[in-house]
């Protein structure tokens, strides 16, 4: 096969560790904190988890551990979209189970959860993962978003995990894929199984922490891959003094990607999803808010500038998020009528008698090109995919037809040329930044070290990550602490809970603060590519959105 230079030097990285992890192996214990509770609707989840629930911390410390070095059987699963140093976090897990007992075995299960119900698996090797480390990607078991929920399925996880010999299961996912691990761990317990389920916390999107998970993996180098081709357009705009740039950004139910780019480049204009829910801003709203900046910017002479658009943003805003609801839940309740109806004016007949008549009329002012995407497939959860509804395109047109308004007024004498941009696949397999290679390394050794010590049900975490490596802290939090109940399907199901933006976080008003300078004044940053080699302060560099949450 042939690779690249780069490829070639990530090849010979060697990720930083915590420093209890670079402990002699027999000399990494477990230290187990109070008794934990869920975020809320504390009663239900105990009852849905009557046998996990409420288990404590862990984190590790020296110490005597007897049962560290027993040979062991492990599955791992890559679940949901990629994010980049999943490749790493299997690394991690394989190079702890080898350093524990030579002898243990590390099974992929392939294309997502699927592979532990299908038994589709790969005994990893020394070769296999060394052609993987610090590369981007999941291809070396590849994905997928199944989700393990019928009895059925579960008992098939059960009896593929039986009969492949396995002593635990790790499952690398976001909230989601994770609160499957949480029941999967749950089921197994019932049926009188001793097999574990650790989970490891992925998702660009950033909505996967609290005090102990202070990041997901890939929120680092997906918001870092997309700043470059942020800053990239703003210095080609600014050199040409032409376009506004529409960019919209991943990020469905939280704007951390948005701000975190934000911060790193200084639009003229950045929408806070959490923000415009917030104050109840209607469409039309979020429409002057960004025909503010271009006026004030054209009378400058400046027409152009950059607006960051989070994904999900069509989802927080009021009488759009009440349509939204209103469709997810007549297609929950017809949805095989519904996926009879071939015809866009048949599929809006048909939603004409099952949704209000103010979600109606919102529908039908839609663009019938956008209009269509809301009434796509849903996800897999049984929402709406807003990742394929163009709101950049919905707004540079209600943005055409504002400023076009103000034109006849006289209260604009500009020009305004748009064109929009979707950055969210290109960052989700980039070579994972050196805080990436490191933190995921981190998070696959943590999880062999608590199945190791025989523990189920427990997220891997490695925390104080704006300090150096060796002063990470290292340990597990139980699944069950981070779950609330949501609106799925039309009932409510247990879910881990997002990390949502918050207003009054030290990220949110350090942009805040500076918004209304760069909503006038050109004053683009150019991060440039990822740095892999150089000083810490240029390559190990957290995101911004760390440092300020935690300084």
């Amino acid at each position: 096969m042939s690779i690249s230079a780069l490829q070639k030097a990530r090849y010979a990285y060697k990720p930083k560790l915590p420093a209890i992890l670079c402990s002699s192996i027999g000399d990494i214990a477990i230290e187990l904190g109070e008794a934990t509770e869920a975020v809320a609707d504390r009663e239900e989840l105990r009852k849905i988890f009557r046998l996990s629930y409420g288990k404590p911390l862990a984190t590790f410390t020296n110490g005597k551990n007897s049962t560290i070095n027993r040979e062991l059987k492990v599955g791992v699963i890559l679940s949901g979209g990629q994010a980049p140093g999943g490749h790493n976090v299997i690394a991690g897990l394989f190079d702890g189970l080898k350093k524990g007992n030579p002898h243990s075995v590390l099974y992929g299960l392939k294309g997502g959860p699927s592979g532990l119900i299908e038994n589709k698996t790969i005994v990893l090797t020394d070769a296999i993962i060394d052609e993987y480390r610090n590369t981007g990607g999941f291809d070396i078991i590849g994905s997928g978003r199944t989700k393990i929920e019928t009895p059925e399925q579960f008992a098939a996880s059960l009896k593929t995990a039986k009969d492949l010999g396995l002593n635990a299961v790790v499952v690398i996912g976001g909230d989601d894929s994770n609160t499957n691990a949480a029941l999967l761990a749950e089921y197994f317990l019932s049926q009188g199984s001793d097999i574990q389920v650790i989970g490891c916390p992925k998702t660009i999107d950033g909505d996967l922490k609290n005090e102990y998970i202070e990041t997901s993996f890939g929120f680092d180098t997906a918001c870092k891959t997309y700043s470059e081709l942020i800053g990239n357009l703003g210095r080609d705009t600014n050199s040409a003094k032409k376009y506004w740039h529409f960019i919209k950004l991943m990020g469905r139910a939280a704007s951390h990607i948005a701000l975190e780019c934000a911060l790193q480049t200084q639009p003229n204009v950045c929408l806070v999803s959490e923000e415009v829910e917030a104050k109840g801003l209607s469409l039309g709203q979020v429409v002057d808010q960004i025909c503010g900046s271009i006026v004030r910017r054209a009378e400058n002479g400046d027409n152009f500038g950059i607006v960051l658009i989070p994904e999900g943003l069509v989802e927080f805003i009021p009488e759009i998020k009440k349509l939204i609801e209103e469709l997810n839940d007549a297609i929950a309740k017809g949805g095989e009528e519904f996926t009879e109806i071939s015809s866009f004016i048949d599929q809006m007949y048909w939603f004409s008698r099952r949704i209000s008549e103010p979600s109606y009329s919102i529908l039908q002012t839609l663009p019938p090109d956008i209009a269509r995407q809301f009434l796509m497939d849903r996800d897999p959860h049984g929402n709406v995919q807003v990742s394929r509804i163009e709101t950049e395109k919905l707004l540079v047109g209600m943005v055409e037809k504002k400023l076009h308004a103000l034109k006849e007024n006289k209260l604009y004498r500009g020009k305004f040329s748009a064109l929009t941009h979707f950055f969210g696949y290109e960052g989700r397999c980039a070579f994972p930044s050196n805080f990436d290679a490191d933190y995921c390394y981190s998070l696959g050794y943590s999880a062999f070290v608590l199945i190791a010590s025989g523990l189920t049900g427990y997220l891997s975490s490695v925390r104080n990550l704006t300090a150096p490596a060796d002063q990470w802290v290292a340990g597990g939090v139980p699944l069950t602490m981070m779950m609330n109940l949501e609106q799925r399907h039309g009932s409510k199901k247990p879910v881990i809970k997002k990390a949502l933006v918050e207003l009054d976080g030290a990220p949110f008003k350090t942009f805040d603060e500076a918004r209304d300078t760069w909503a006038v004044k050109t004053c683009f940053l150019f991060p440039g590519a990822i740095q892999y080699f150089g000083p810490p302060e240029v390559c190990d560099e957290p995101t911004k959105t760390l440092r300020l949450e935690h300084q």
